[in-house]
């Protein structure tokens, strides 16, 4: 969850910059950076997703102000990258933040573009390169830390459909980006919604490869539990 945040929270810093929409996209990027890192801090992500969660609530807060919005989404990130490198190492915070970040932010920014296609295309095929690469590096993170000698072929398959799968849904919205209706946007959006549902499943089954995903799946199981007693 933390490398989830300091992903979006990354990408979330970035638009801000880019001043492409109004506040209304750093209020929402805030409200799940806000929900994934809380989450993450709730699970055991320590001091580092406290502080991190505190910087993405300035940014909430401070999203009429799109560079000291961009400063608190950056500080968010660092922390979150912070806690997730020390829990499952540089690689795996990399392209988990990379792929995550750059397909949830695309998602996210897209519904700006449904409400206006004049909008400029080059941010969402910007954050659409983000992805593609953090889902390459989710690969060679694969291939670097477990190898192919798996223990649970069937979560190392699962791994491998699910990344490439990923990958062609990134690869479909760089070429649905080049439709210059409406469509173009409208299936981009769509694609990445499902996209992010895969890539989140492929963080998920290469990290229990690795034995980096035991916290995460701990933290859902802790966080389901919660949900049955209540």
């Amino acid at each position: 969850m933390t490398t989830w945040a300091a992903g979006l929270a990354a990408v979330a810093a970035l638009v801000a910059r880019w001043r492409v929409v109004g506040p209304g996209f750093n209020w929402l990027a805030g409200s799940v950076v806000i929900l994934l890192g809380g989450l993450g801090w709730w699970a055991g992500g320590g001091w580092t997703a406290g502080v991190a969660t505190a910087a993405a609530v300035a940014a909430f807060a401070l999203a009429r102000r799109p560079d000291a919005a961009a400063a608190a989404f950056v500080t968010a990130a660092l922390f979150y990258a912070v806690g997730s490198v020390s829990d499952g190492g540089i690689l795996a915070t990399v392209s988990g933040a990379l792929a995550l970040g750059g397909i949830t932010g695309e998602m996210l920014l897209g519904h700006w573009y449904l409400i206006d296609p004049t909008l400029p295309r080059w941010a969402l095929q910007r954050l659409d390169g983000v992805a593609l690469v953090g889902i390459v590096l989710e690969m060679v993170f694969l291939l670097v830390a477990a190898g192919w000698d798996w223990e649970d072929a069937v979560v190392g398959w699962a791994f491998v459909a699910l990344a490439v799968t990923s990958l062609l849904l990134m690869v479909a919205v760089w070429f649905s980006l080049k439709e210059p209706s409406y469509p173009g946007v409208m299936a981009a959006t769509g694609l990445s919604y499902l996209a992010t549902l895969t890539a989140m499943g492929a963080a998920v089954a290469g990290r229990a490869l690795v034995d980096e995903g035991a916290s995460l799946l701990a933290g859902a199981a802790r966080l389901a539990g919660t949900l049955v007693a209540s």
